[in-house]
Order: structure tokens, then sequence, then C-alpha cells
């Protein structure tokens, strides 16, 4: 593994291993920090490995927090907050993988580390399975909580004996097992194109599913809500279609954050050489950034829409600061 590097998943996966102008773009490259532009008329924004550190720090208490609160909280303990805290378990992979990678890339600049290359590798390799297991597990768990929302705002009536804490637990459990798995075959058949393939498939497969399970619960949940007159049902409708909203936003800020390296992806399978797409590649530590951005963002969507969780945190945060004092 080079430690300059930011793992396989950053471009020595996807761009040095499958890009043949690497070579090249590497001896134009300079020391700059700030934004640059090299002979080929290419901006590359250097990404500070101290900020790479600082960000992943927050989002992993952050997430951290959010997990804690809904096993502290019973009214959260639900399906669809389950599958919240498995989403915050994906972001935690982010932000583990980030920091640890930092950290021993810091040690390497400043000399203050000397591992044998093996380790190195073997370092590199779960790394690379953490954060493709993030990427996996939280397009799956988007789809789950979409799923469970549609659930909740069609079948109302239904909704506790179709999801059941029982299925709940198998559903995270099969999910986190196809995660682990698939991301061990991407990392050993690395540099096969099906690879690249696959992760954009995937990508694009949950987009559609999500898209047209909103379509139909924001087109018809207006028509479903009439046939449903109590008082504490029709609460139940608007809770469920605050949670449809809240994965709204999830899956739109997933998107933003997702969507560059996503698109780095999609470029390397059409076009590798082409000089503005190796314009796209030198900026890869960018989408990095967006990717612990999402990271971080994620538990104050998950506070800003949950009243419940929002008093849980904060009480954690005082009683943390507390014991602090």
């Amino acid at each position: 593994m080079e430690l300059t590097n930011r793992s396989r998943l950053a471009p020595s996966l996807y761009h040095m291993e499958l890009n043949p102008q690497n070579d090249f773009m590497e001896d134009n490259e300079t020391n700059s920090t700030a934004g640059e532009r090299n002979s080929l008329g290419c901006v590359q924004i250097r990404i500070p490995q101290e900020l790479f550190l600082a960000l992943g720090l927050i989002s992993l208490m952050e997430n951290i927090l959010v997990v804690l609160a809904i096993f502290k909280n019973r009214n959260l303990h639900s399906p669809m907050y389950y599958f919240i805290c498995c989403l915050a378990v994906s972001d935690m992979l982010v932000s583990v993988s980030n920091v640890v990678e930092t950290i021993f890339m810091l040690l390497n600049d400043h000399g203050l580390m000397d591992v044998h290359p093996g380790m190195l590798r073997h370092l590199d390799n779960v790394i690379d399975v953490m954060i493709c297991s993030s990427v996996v597990s939280s397009l799956s768990f988007l789809c789950t909580i979409a799923a469970d929302r549609y659930i909740t705002i069609f079948y109302a009536l239904r909704y506790h004996s179709i999801m059941t804490t029982q299925r709940a637990v198998i559903i995270i459990g099969v999910v986190w097992l196809a995660s682990i798995t698939s991301s061990i075959l991407f990392i050993v058949y690395h540099t096969d194109i099906a690879v690249i393939v696959c992760l954009v498939t995937f990508f694009c497969a949950t987009l559609v599913f999500n898209a047209v399970l909103y379509l139909h619960m924001f087109f018809l949940a207006h028509v479903h809500s009439r046939r449903i007159m109590a008082f504490n049902k029709n609460r139940r409708q608007s809770t469920s279609m605050k949670g449809a909203m809240t994965l709204t936003i999830l899956l739109g800020v997933f998107i933003v954050c997702w969507g560059p390296f996503f698109l780095h992806l999609i470029l390397i399978l059409t076009c590798p050489t082409s000089p503005f797409c190796n314009c796209f590649f030198r900026n890869f530590n960018l989408f990095l950034i967006l990717i612990i951005c999402n990271s971080l963002i994620d538990p104050l969507i998950y506070a800003y829409r949950s009243r419940e969780l929002r008093k849980t945190l904060r009480e954690l945060v005082l009683c943390s600061w507390c014991f602090g004092v």
C-alpha cells in the first residue's frame, strides 16, 4: 500500500490501476497545498490530511451518539430506528476507516512509523472492506427504510404484523452479511472491471427502487389517508409521511455526497484515457471529503427530524459534559 494514496477505493484501485494516463499525470503533479493547475490545464484541489482527520473524528462521535441514543431510549426501539441505527453504523465505518488511514499517513509523512509492507497491505485490505461495506450497507438500509415507510403508509393496519422486530433483525443480519461478503469479493477481485460495473449497477438500481417507492408514496398517500378516519390512525399516517420525508432528505444528501464518487467510476468505464476525465480523476480526495461529510450530516438530519431522538441526544451530551467536568 502506498500511504500517499487513500486506499484502493481512492485512486489506487479505480484510478491508478485502471487509468493508463496515471503515470503521465503523476509526472505533472506538484506539492502545492491549495488549488493548482498542471500542464493539462487541470485544476486540482489539495485537501490537508488534518482536515480528513478532524471531519472523521467529528462524524465518528456523532454517529456513536446516535447509536447510544437509540439503544438508551425505549421509545426509539422500533424497526425504523433499528434501520437508522444500522445506517449510523455504516457511517461509522467510513469515519473509522478514514481516521485510521489518516493517522497512518500522518505518521508515515513525519517519519514516525516504520511498518512492514505486508502489514500495510493487510491494513489497506481491512480499510477497503470497511469502506465497501459502508457504501453497500448504506444503500441497502436506505432501501430498507424506504420499504418500511411504504408498508407503514399503505399497510398501516397490518404494519406491526408485517414488520415485526424479529423480521427487522433478520433483515439487518442479511444486509450486513451480504455487504461484508460482497465487499470482500470486491477487494479480492479489485482489478476486474466487473467490480466497478457491479457497484455502479447497484447504485443505480437502489436509486430506481427508491424513486418508484417515493412516487407511489407521495402521489397515493393522500388517497390512502382518506380511508383511515380515526384520529389516532391519522396521526400514524402523519408520522409515517414524516418518516418518508426524513428518508427523502437522507437519500438526497447521500446522492449529493456519493454522486461524484460513482461518477468517477462511470467515467473510468466510459472514458479512462480522456483528458477531461483525467482532470476529474485528479480531485478524488475532494470526493472523499464529500463522502465523509455525508457521515457527518446524517446524524444532524436524524436529530432535526426526530424530536425524541433530539431529546435523547441532548441528554447524552449533557451527561457526558457533566462527567467530563
